[in-house]
């Protein structure tokens, strides 16, 4: 349980505070290493990163029947969260290479590689991608013994794998195939695998009946013109697509990509087609998308500072570093407004706008999401022109000092789950009566970047 040592009422008021867009004051950044949370949530259980990992980042996180799969620079863990007052780690599997961003599907876990390494094993080292022989992009495991994750194929991708998104085949297909959508990016005339002008996707095809024979089947160009390249400000040029969320259901798919947003056709699910595209000169950094339940609104994150800077003070302001919510409008992105995390991070805290998800709530519109050493914010953007952060939890600067924070946050039924850097898993709870009927709502599986509708229950 959390120990803030603000009172609670102290607490509450510095939430109200924050809630009227007030400048924080010194008093109100939290004391290092210190958890402080909004009177609505809980901190039910922090879990230390296991010991073959801990010396490694976590980053991403993916559920199925029971269990979450946390992906880490060094590898991934698995921890059964059927109880989740009562968690517990059940393996950690070493294979080293970033980000580790992970999706898992049936008995299979998908991680990407963006780091160049000499060889695919889990023994592989760091090799310089000016070597041909470097290899990067995805790992497929075997997850069927939860205890004993077994590797079982490697798919090399041009530039690797810094993010993976799993896209189910259509009709019959859905249970022959299933579709891993490859974004990566930063190209140079001396890497071999990754010449420029890359400006596309890969994508991979996974026979279900014998995944060890997924390879690439296709690599679609996204930005034939070369897309945003000159936009000042841009953390780099657009070279590809650093994340892509997709709603298969409705054969669509939101693509962050750099120095652009983009809205994709999936019907034919080897041949996504651009169908709007969107620049945003206070964004540095097009980083992830969510889009609301009913498809109508689509929010995309800025990664102002790639992650490592302090972009949740004053200085920096609401409207960079922050969400930019969109609705979409005869299939077009219409701007409405941007969110930012009313809460002001100290100079020495790395904090952006991060990995989030839906909380299924029925008729509005209310997500979580991380933001590094800004914590999580819980908030609600129904009205898309005014959107409202209405629960937090947080951590004061690191004593040790360096970066670090939550990199992902996620509901799942019935829990909120973060994955920091250093402090491990976070369970959490919100108990709010704009949330409260989530709890009802109930998911097998939930691959945040392959979004599926909720209709009162969920697949």
């Amino acid at each position: 349980m959390s120990t803030p040592r603000r009172t609670l009422v102290a607490a509450a008021a510095a939430f109200a505070l924050a809630l009227t867009g007030m400048p924080a004051l010194a008093a109100d950044i939290p004391p290092p290493d210190t958890v402080v949370n909004s009177p609505n949530v809980t901190h039910v259980l922090n879990i230390p990163k296991p010991a073959p990992i801990a010396a490694t980042i976590n980053t991403d996180i993916a559920f199925q029947d029971g269990y979450a799969y946390v992906g880490n620079y060094g590898g991934f863990s698995i921890y059964d969260i059927r109880n989740p007052k009562k968690a517990t780690v059940v393996s950690s599997t070493v294979c080293p290479g970033s980000q580790m961003d992970v999706s898992v599907y049936g008995n299979l876990l998908f991680g990407a590689v963006d780091s160049s390494r000499n060889n695919d094993s889990c023994s592989s080292t760091s090799q310089s991608a000016t070597i041909k022989e470097s290899w990067e992009g995805v790992r497929i495991f075997d997850i069927s013994d939860k205890a004993n994750p077994k590797y079982i194929k490697s798919v090399e991708t041009n530039c690797g794998s810094h993010t993976l998104t799993l896209v189910p085949g259509k009709g019959r297909d859905r249970h022959k195939n299933v579709y891993v959508y490859v974004s990566s990016y930063l190209p140079a005339a001396n890497f071999p695998d990754c010449m420029p002008p890359h400006d596309k996707i890969s994508i991979i095809k996974v026979p279900l009946d014998n995944p060890t024979a997924a390879a690439v089947a296709t690599t679609p160009v996204v930005f034939p013109d070369g897309g945003n390249e000159t936009q000042p400000g841009l953390l780099v040029p657009t070279s590809g697509c650093h994340d892509i969320t997709v709603y298969a259901e409705k054969d669509i798919a939101a693509g962050a990509c750099m120095g652009d947003g983009v809205l994709f056709d999936i019907s034919d699910r080897l041949n996504p087609k651009v169908t709007a595209r969107v620049t945003d000169p206070n964004f540095a950094f097009w980083h992830s998308a969510t889009f609301s339940n009913d498809a109508r609104k689509v929010v995309f994150t800025d990664e102002l500072g790639g992650g490592g800077a302090a972009t949740c003070n004053e200085a920096t302001g609401p409207n960079r570093g922050a969400d930019a919510i969109y609705e979409i409008v005869n299939g077009q992105l219409v701007f409405k407004s941007y969110f930012k995390i009313p809460r002001h991070q100290a100079d020495s805290e790395n904090c952006v706008a991060h990995n989030g998800s839906l909380i299924p709530v029925k008729g509005r519109d209310i997500m979580v999401q991380a933001w590094y050493m800004g914590g999580l914010s819980i908030w609600d953007f129904t009205d898309a022109a005014n959107p409202k952060e209405i629960g937090y939890f947080e951590r004061g600067p690191r004593a040790a000092g360096g970066g670090g924070g939550i990199w992902s946050a996620y509901y799942y039924n019935g829990y909120i789950y973060g994955a920091d850097f250093h402090e491990g898993l976070d369970i959490l709870k919100i108990n709010d009566p704009l949330t409260d009927s989530a709890k009802y709502v109930r998911t097998d599986r939930l691959n945040v970047q392959t979004q599926e509708s909720y209709r009162g229950g969920w697949h």
